[in-house]
């Protein structure tokens, strides 16, 4: 019999790629969005497959599923800074309520339970480059905070219900991540920076650019995920290719990739925007034996195809 997997926020960019995965290693798939953020067409290639099955659901409330569940990965949150801006009370209710339910759920069922959490714990960080150990320096009260505190809310959560309840528990710290299925307005400076660029628009970066981002292609994260799942290790895990780049270079690599005539313009930097970014992935290397295996430039150019298509 096949392992049943629960995918929440399975219809985005991220939890349609783990979709995909989990769905060509043989299990059976049950993924669960309400479409706030994701988007059906996501997943529509694998609408009637006898091993998929899609549940229209908000995680915040009661969550049912009839059956075993061997896995849950919880997946569900707006992820890009326009929508948790713009969604603030959503995204703390998903990153509550939600883990709070889905936790729930992994408990009734006896499943392994798999916490997508973010870099943003570590906020606008004192250390670099960042480690697990670090405990983050966040502003609580800040607009970016409902993303950053929700995310660390739901840590602290899915650590207590390992502590107090033994649930199988694991959490994984995404860095930035690209590849196709990411919104072009999603306001996030890669599909942005694409957009504007395929479009001949001016390429907007803030600040003076010098902030440092570090960037992974999905099937290099998709990769790291699933091992983490396949795993024993329960406190978080950087998952992320620790090859730094300022904004500024990047937006000028993004008008070189796409021959673009397009020219920078600076905005002022929002607030609390992070000066750094970049992981350590000596642990990810140590209990996953993984590293990223695709080139910026090599994801970049697969990239270019998927955002061609949307802009066309």
């Amino acid at each position: 019999m096949s392992k049943r997997v629960l995918i929440t926020g399975g219809a985005g960019f991220l939890g349609s790629h783990l979709c995909d995965r989990f769905f060509n290693e043989g299990w059976d798939v049950i993924c669960m969005d309400n479409l706030l953020t994701g988007a059906k067409s996501n997943i529509a290639h694998l609408i009637g497959e006898d091993r998929f099955s899609f549940i229209k659901h908000d995680v915040t409330n009661y969550i049912v599923v009839e059956g075993d569940l061997d896995l849950i990965l919880h997946f569900a949150s707006p992820a890009s800074p326009i929508d948790y801006l713009e969604m603030p009370i959503q995204t703390l209710k998903v990153g509550s309520l939600g883990t709070h339910k889905a936790l729930g759920l992994a408990k009734a069922k006896n499943a392994k339970f798999l916490l997508a959490s973010t870099s943003e714990v570590y906020g606008d960080p004192k250390i670099h480059p960042q480690n697990e150990d670090y405990w983050g320096n966040v502003n609580p009260v800040g607009t970016r905070g409902v993303y950053d505190e929700a995310k660390r809310f739901a840590e602290a959560m899915t650590m207590a219900y390992h502590r107090f309840h033994g649930i199988d528990t694991g959490i994984v710290r995404i860095f930035n991540t690209y590849g196709s299925r990411m919104r072009l307005r999603d306001g996030r400076a890669l599909p942005t920076f694409f957009r504007q660029a395929l479009q001949g628009e001016p390429i907007t970066v803030f600040g003076d650019g010098s902030q440092t981002r570090s960037f992974t292609y999905v099937d290099d994260l998709v990769e790291g995920i699933y091992r983490l799942a396949m795993s024993d290790e329960v406190y978080p895990v950087n998952i992320g290719n620790p090859e730094e780049i300022t904004i500024l270079d990047f937006a000028k690599e993004i008008i070189d990739i796409t021959g673009s005539n397009s020219k920078i313009v600076f905005k002022e930097l929002p607030e609390d925007d992070p000066q750094v970014r970049q992981p350590d992935v000596s642990k990810v290397l140590k209990v996953l034996d993984w590293e990223p295996k695709v080139s910026r430039r090599e994801g970049l150019m697969k990239t270019m195809k998927y955002f061609k298509e949307q802009v066309g």
